[in-house]
């Protein structure tokens, strides 16, 4: 499946979703290129937008490949292939550590004035714009899962077939228009895939 682009992308979500539609729910994007999607998400089913801020951990040499990634609150998942791409202990706390300082900056720079949404109690909607390792979204599940949320949506456009068997356990709901692909990059699957900077995200979050 392709899309035209990341609206393109939210608009088919949002017609999946929609049974939750008028139900409050809250849609936490992952910074930054879900960020517009998230919005497109929280206006169609009526619900309030936030973000939920995880870092993807690096391989040694290919910082695109993730081996794990961590949360605002140092809670990290570690992939069983991130030995055999070489990351020893040492590594994985030095990129933990990089990971945590990027947050606090850009927690501070998305919503200075208020703390985050509290998603307990409440349908909680987690976005991306597309899952190829799982590795950011299973973290960012885990995060949201221990608000007590009253139930909890994993929401990509595409997945490869492995990352969402991985990430499924993760959430009460899994909702991906296409996992078929074996393994792939996500911008394989736009057709315009722009970067989203931190002031279009800050923008964003204050409308």
């Amino acid at each position: 499946m392709i899309f035209r682009d990341r609206s393109d992308a939210a608009e088919q979500l949002a017609a999946a979703l929609a049974h939750w539609r008028g139900k409050g729910p809250i849609v936490l994007a992952i910074p930054r290129g879900a960020v517009p999607m998230g919005a497109i998400l929280a206006e169609r089913l009526d619900g309030d937008l936030d973000v939920v801020l995880t870092r993807k951990l690096g391989a040694p040499g290919n910082p695109e490949f993730a081996i794990g990634a961590v949360d605002e609150t140092g809670w990290t998942y570690i992939a069983e292939h991130a030995e055999a791409s070489g990351a020893t202990h040492e590594y994985i706390e030095r990129e933990v550590a990089v990971q945590l300082e990027t947050m606090r900056r850009r927690r501070a720079q998305y919503t200075p004035a208020r703390a985050p949404l509290d998603p307990a109690g409440r349908i909680a909607i987690v976005v991306d714009d597309g899952l190829a390792t799982g590795a950011t979204m299973i973290t960012a599940l885990h995060a949201v899962a221990a608000k007590r949320p009253q139930h909890l949506v994993c929401a990509v456009p595409v997945g490869a077939r492995q990352a969402v068997e991985r990430v499924r356990p993760h959430a009460d709901e899994l909702a991906c228009l296409d996992a078929s692909m074996e393994c792939f990059a996500i911008s394989q699957c736009y057709r315009r895939f722009p970067q989203v900077d931190d002031d279009e995200v800050v923008a964003i979050l204050r409308r």
